[in-house]
């Protein structure tokens, strides 16, 4: 380490990681181009704010350019590299080379609010802020909904404890001013109100969770099972829930076909069960009767834990539906009746910013799906989950979302748009 920046004359490349704001990096980068040469490389490891910003008014601004490593940085492989107007393009190459000398994974990421994966992600977090802020469930429950059905490492509240709340929350001020203030990327006031209390995560010992030595962090504990669940009617064409039947019939449980029966509708006694597409149970009970939606799961058929939310008066179901599920070694979390629930309306969310960012950046797909897997270790890149789903489902439940909220964050993206019409792959 260097004890003033005097110390680094000499050096060829030097990479900046100061605080996140703009004027600080402009007057660090001042210095440095006072004391080395004009062929040394500064490098910025900022996030989310533009490389031609940082590098305006500099000697030589083609050699200024963004080198995002990502916490713990030994440990993490990705390296988003970054051009400003200005950066000479010769220099990706270069950095490109050198992060694969390093053991580090390299994608070229567009000089855009958030870049690659602070724009991808932002609807993680924002979306499970809104999700605990409409009392959806507990956070607890968000949390191991996401990490035991979404298969994420953590849920949005324990992710953002560790990355620190203030920490967490600046990136998402940044990127919503870059973005002219889109009420997509607006900061939640819930955790506004954690920053002003300095309850700031893992690091102050209180955030979302309390860390506090004597604090015991809440359990997520599922339904009790009640009484013995009836047979399990499935339609001909069972869909995304396809694994789910064949789980249930392999560990026993009364499960027969019904011709009559819609697509992706099961039917448990006076009940229908069906994966959310975006619509309250109280909006699809109104045609289809007693309604239970279920969450979207990345496995089914070994997923340890769903989350399910019943229409207005067919709460009582929940309880069989979770005497059904527990043969197989599922537990069910009971959610409130919010449109899109927490998987699927976060993974959609996921899906569609990152469309966004191929639509309007030129950032190729591969490039996505490897930073959101690098960079915030994702079971799977947003893209090839939109896939999997198909981006007619992600278009639809986008869709359902918008006519509910009527909110502009749900817009659906050019680039989602072109393969739900076009009946084609977002990764091709």
């Amino acid at each position: 380490m260097a004890p003033s920046v005097d110390a680094l004359e000499g050096c060829g490349l030097v990479i900046e990681a100061i605080v996140e704001r703009l004027e600080p990096k402009q007057a660090l980068f001042r210095q440095l181009a006072a004391v080395l040469d004009e062929t040394a490389v500064l490098a910025t490891n900022t996030s989310s704010i533009s490389i031609t910003a940082i590098a305006q008014g500099l000697p030589h601004p083609q050699r200024v350019v963004g080198l995002h490593f990502f916490n713990p940085a030994p440990r993490m492989k990705l390296v988003e590299i970054i051009r400003g107007i200005e950066t000479d393009p010769a220099l990706v190459g270069e950095l490109q080379a050198l992060s694969k000398a390093w053991g580090k994974t390299p994608v070229e990421a567009p000089n855009a609010p958030g870049f690659i994966v602070n724009r991808v992600a932002r609807p993680y977090y924002a979306e499970g802020l809104r999700l605990l802020a409409e009392r959806l469930a507990p956070l607890e429950a968000i949390d191991r909904l996401m990490r035991e059905a979404g298969g994420f490492s953590l849920g949005p509240f324990e992710l953002i404890d560790l990355i620190g709340v203030e920490v967490n929350l600046s990136v998402t001020e940044s990127v919503w001013a870059a973005t002219q203030y889109d009420a997509r990327y607006a900061p939640n006031l819930i955790q506004q109100e954690l920053a002003r209390a300095g309850h700031f995560g893992r690091k102050s010992g209180r955030g979302f969770y309390d860390y506090r030595p004597t604090a015991k962090k809440p359990q997520a504990v599922g339904l009790s099972p009640v009484g013995h669940a009836p047979t399990l009617r499935v339609p001909s064409e069972a869909g995304l829930l396809t694994p789910l039947t064949e789980r249930l019939r392999g560990a026993g449980v009364a499960v027969e076909t019904d011709p009559s029966l819609p697509a992706e509708v099961l039917q448990l006694g006076e009940a229908r069960v069906a994966l959310t597409d975006g619509r309250t149970a109280a909006e699809r009970a109104a045609e289809d009767g007693p309604t239970l939606l279920l969450d979207l799961a990345r496995d089914f058929s070994t997923a340890t834990v769903l989350g399910a939310a019943a229409s207005p008066g067919a709460e009582g179901h929940l309880p069989t539906l979770a005497a059904l599920l527990q043969p197989a070694g599922i537990e069910l979390l009971r959610l409130d009746d919010v449109a899109g629930l927490a998987v699927m309306r976060i993974v959609c969310g996921l899906a569609n910013e990152a469309a966004d960012v191929m639509a309007w950046s030129g950032a190729r797909a591969d490039d996505i799906d490897i930073a959101m897997v690098l960079g915030t270790a994702y079971p799977m890149g947003p893209l090839a989950w939109a896939d999997a789903l198909g981006p007619s489902r992600v278009v639809r439940v986008l869709e359902h979302l918008h006519r509910h909220y009527g909110d502009a964050r749900y817009r659906r993206s050019p680039r989602l748009l072109r393969a739900h019409f076009a009946k084609e792959r977002l990764r091709g």
